[in-house]
């Protein structure tokens, strides 16, 4: 999941260097939210591991 965010946000800077607005708007958005459901996910993963150790 994290790999697609960083390909979105490349897409979103590329996009924002050739003036499409438009599309890099929405590319970086969409990586905002895959990172932010890869953070979650990786949290939750955290503190699962954590509490399967005790």
């Amino acid at each position: 999941m994290l790999h697609y965010s960083v390909v979105f946000m490349v897409i979103a800077l590329i996009a924002a260097v050739f003036g499409f607005g438009g599309i890099a708007a929405g590319a970086a958005d969409i990586a905002k939210i895959l990172f932010m459901i890869f953070a979650a996910m990786a949290i939750v993963g955290f503190l699962v591991g954590m509490l399967k150790r005790k």
